[in-house]
């Protein structure tokens, strides 16, 4: 096993771990193919595999995995990913069964959508048709859980499983089995597949192909160590001596597949992958791409637009951010010239840039088929002489005179972090000085890839070998060698709760630690949000929705356990059958959470904290009755401590000087003015502050551009919990999403901390897929993506994306 691949868990315990991958290119028909000998158990089996998703599904694109019948008409038998009945690129996995011209034996649809291609994700479909209960038949488990099947009106079912003891089109010497393509229509999958495993004969649960990571709590692979049956098979694409062995059984039963479309000759085209779930590798985004873009490559290559478009500029980011430390090395190759005259471009610049992700004007002098980055490094390629130019921070420093026709150069970017330094390479010629070319970071999701209209180019981080050597100590971008976070589990600091109310005393001891602050909300019920410290102390509650001061709640919440806390039978946060959802944090410097209380002395001055680090966001409550939750956020306005937001309003920004004293929070102290909300003369206030941990909580912003195609926004981990706020303008009361809500994307939040209202997910603002590095805005709605609107947002992590899953 190559060295890159021998690592451990996160709690340091020794890891299965899976070398390669094979990627499918539907571009280039990619499938394999194997007809069985005789027929096996065509009631019991299961499917089991690793995937990496490439392109997203376009409408009426289906991308299968496992397909088997009839060529070109019925009867078939598919597992894949269809646009089904959403708009195109909702990808949800649908398993269709079908037999005979148009009678449906099954047709069953995830609820799940499946759009996330920065990560991995594990599938499991068990079949069993002698289940007595229909809905026992077909199981399908993603990343460990089970997800619920639905009816797809795509063949004019609502959602209909095989019928007891039936015999499914697959499995059987009449059709040959098939990888990556359908049978009955010519549809390819697109991306990378690992792990593929067959077991015919047994319907089988996650548990034998997977297990979770306890310091983690993310679902990593474990070797099947079963039977295979007669006709099972396991792929693990080890071989790439020829495209004959890639495609061999490794199950002991020689099961061995003939490969189509599938490369092994070196070069972009190089199928077998070091991307793999114990080791993922850095792509290019189809979330986060301006909208000529085509992909080609399963992401590692795009194609631009028109050629000669004026504004037809094709640019696409990557899915990992660029570390603050460390020294990484990538290549991007031109693969076409194109006809435009001004060639092609590498930038690094900042996260969260504002629209669909794109700058909204060009900018940089003689390169006016650029746009220009206001941060970090940029380099253009001009195809009429040759030349390449390095900027950094929009300002031109060097031009190099390159060597290379513009269809055959490599170039190589080997950026020191540590020193803040760049080395570019063509054909691995050191082009730059000896000493590097400074740059500077711009920090979030740093690498971006830029091509101008019909230009056809790659990226390579490592994921298939380097065309030339990196320099010395720079490593590739992978999730391996990225730094280790200070929160492996967001869960051990952060979590989110359900409950059914009792009407009675009742605790929850679900937590992985002590909470100091519980904010609690009845998901059924117009009630009022009640909100807890450990610094106030139990049965001291505030209402993030009104200005009512703090009461003793005599059987609200009546104490801080080590793994949880108790409620009372206080209506509001305990009715009997109501439903409710807790959110809770843990103080203190790892997770970047304090709580502050001081008394009000109507003078300008400042209030010590202790994180640490500078607070990003910021509540303040007076603890008397009739005054407003008083916020600051990093991102709510260019020079942020000259106004501020309600958590109980509607309301965007508003200027007021006198909140903040005009002054930013530092390091050890933030500073009030003489405004009687945040520092009334001898009243009692409580802050609740946060600053930001890196891949556990993110206080950032986005502006919206009210497409269905929202912003990608970067966060450098899979969210748990997010909150919203439009600061631009009065718009929905800081909306708020979570995961143990909403299990599966696309989500709609339901609540409002400004707002009592019982949990209402109106299609307007069902419009948020959280994924492995951040979240997408997939609704056009003013709420949450009104155009031109800047909304600032506060979020805490289940994993940092080093650890994640697709989801």
């Amino acid at each position: 096993m190559s060295a890159i691949h021998q690592v451990l868990l996160a709690g340091g315990a020794a890891a299965y771990q899976v070398p390669y991958s094979l990627r499918f290119r539907r571009a280039n028909s990619a499938y394999l193919s194997r007809t069985p000998a005789s027929t096996g158990n065509q009631q019991i089996m299961t499917f089991s595999w690793w995937m990496k998703i490439g392109e997203l599904p376009s409408a009426n694109q289906v991308k299968v995995i496992f397909a088997s019948g009839a060529a070109g008409s019925n009867p078939f038998f598919a597992i894949g990913f269809n646009d089904g009945n959403n708009a195109g690129g909702n990808a949800p996995l649908r398993m269709s069964i079908l037999e005979g011209t148009s009678s449906v034996l099954t047709s069953l649809a995830s609820d799940m959508l499946f759009r996330d291609p920065s990560a991995w994700y594990h599938c499991v479909v068990a079949i069993d048709t002698t289940q007595a209960t229909s809905t026992n038949r077909v199981k399908l488990y993603v990343n460990g859980t089970q997800q619920t099947l639905g009816g797809t009106t795509t063949y004019g079912t609502s959602g209909v499983y095989p019928s007891l003891n039936a015999n499914i089109n697959y499995n059987t010497s009449t059709y040959a089995t098939l990888i990556g393509k359908s049978s009955y229509l010519s549809q390819y999958f697109d991306g990378y597949l690992a792990e593929m495993n067959f077991i015919d004969g047994q319907a089988l649960t996650p548990s034998s192909f997977g297990q979770t990571d306890s310091a983690t709590g993310v679902w990593v692979p474990k070797k099947y160590s079963g039977t295979y049956g007669n006709n099972g098979f396991y792929l693990k694409f080890a071989d790439a001596t020829t495209t004959t062995t890639i495609g061999n059984d490794s199950s002991g039963n020689a099961n061995n597949f003939t490969t189509s479309g599938i490369s092994v000759t070196s070069g972009v085209t190089y199928d077998q992958m070091t991307d793999t779930p114990t080791l993922n590798y850095a792509v290019l985004s189809p979330l986060d791409k301006s909208s000529v873009v085509t992909f080609q490559y399963s992401t590692l290559g795009i194609t631009g637009g028109s050629a000669g478009g004026g504004d037809t500029f094709s640019q696409t980011a990557m899915t990992f951010g660029l570390p603050t430390t460390g020294k990484w090395y990538l290549e991007f190759k031109r693969d076409t010239a194109g006809s435009d005259a001004n060639g092609i471009g590498v930038n690094i610049t900042r996260t969260n840039r504002g629209g669909n992700g794109w700058p909204a004007t060009r900018g940089i002098s003689g390169y006016t088929g650029y746009y220009a980055f206001e941060y970090g490094f940029n380099v253009t390629h001009d195809v009429a002489s040759n030349n390449l130019t390095y900027r950094n921070n929009n300002v031109a420093l060097n031009t190099y005179s390159t060597a290379s026709t513009a269809a055959s150069a490599i170039y190589g970017f080997a950026v020191d972090c540590d020193s803040s330094l760049v080395y570019m390479y063509e054909n691995g010629v050191l082009l730059t000085a000896s000493g590097g070319l400074s740059f500077t970071h711009p920090g979030g999701q740093a690498v971006i890839a830029l091509f101008k209209s019909d230009l056809v180019a790659s990226i390579n981080c490592g994921q298939r070998a380097f065309s030339y050597t990196p320099p010395t100590g720079f490593k590739a971008l992978n999730t391996a060698n990225l730094p280790t976070p200070s929160i492996k589990k967001g869960s051990l600091y952060m979590d989110a709760t359900l409950r059914t109310g009792t009407g009675a005393t009742a605790s929850v001891s679900s937590l992985g630690f002590q909470p100091d602050l519980v904010w609690i909300k009845s998901r059924s019920a117009a009630t009022d949000h009640g909100l807890y410290d450990a610094v106030r102390g139990v049965q001291k509650q505030l209402e993030s929705n009104t200005t009512t001061g703090e009461t003793t709640e005599t059987t609200g919440l009546t104490a801080f356990n080590s793994n949880g806390y108790t409620v009372g039978s206080l209506a509001q946060l305990n009715t009997n059958t109501a439903t409710y959802v807790d959110w809770a944090w843990k103080e203190g410097v790892t997770p970047g959470f304090d709580i502050v209380t001081y008394t009000g002395n109507g003078t300008n001055r400042t209030i010590s904290h202790a994180l640490g680090a500078v607070p990003k966001f910021m509540v303040v409550k007076r603890l008397d009755t009739g005054n407003g939750w008083v916020s600051y956020h990093a991102s709510q306005n260019a020079s942020p401590a000259t106004g501020y937001m309600y958590l109980n309003s509607t309301a965007g920004f508003a200027a007021a000087s006198t909140m903040w004293n005009n002054t930013a929070p530092t390091s050890s102290v933030f500073s009030v003015g003489t405004n009687s909300e945040t520092n009334g003369n001898t009243f009692s206030f409580v802050g609740y502050l946060w600053s930001e941990i890196e891949g556990f909580s993110k206080f950032g912003s986005y502006t919206g551009n009210a497409s269905a195609d929202g912003p990608f926004v970067w966060c450098g981990f899979r969210p748990r919990w997010i909150m919203i706020k439009d600061a631009t303008a009065a718009n929905l009361g800081w909306r708020i999403y979570d995961t143990v809500r909403e299990t599966y994307n696309v989500m709609g939040g339901g609540l409002e901390a400004a707002d009592a209202a019982a949990e209402n997910y109106a299609t307007s603002v069902r419009g948020i897929d959280v994924l492995s590095n951040g979240f997408k805005i997939r609704v056009s709605a003013s709420g949450i993506n009104g155009s031109g609107a800047v909304f600032v947002f506060a979020a805490f992590a289940e994993n940092p994306f080093k650890y994640s899953r697709a989801r």
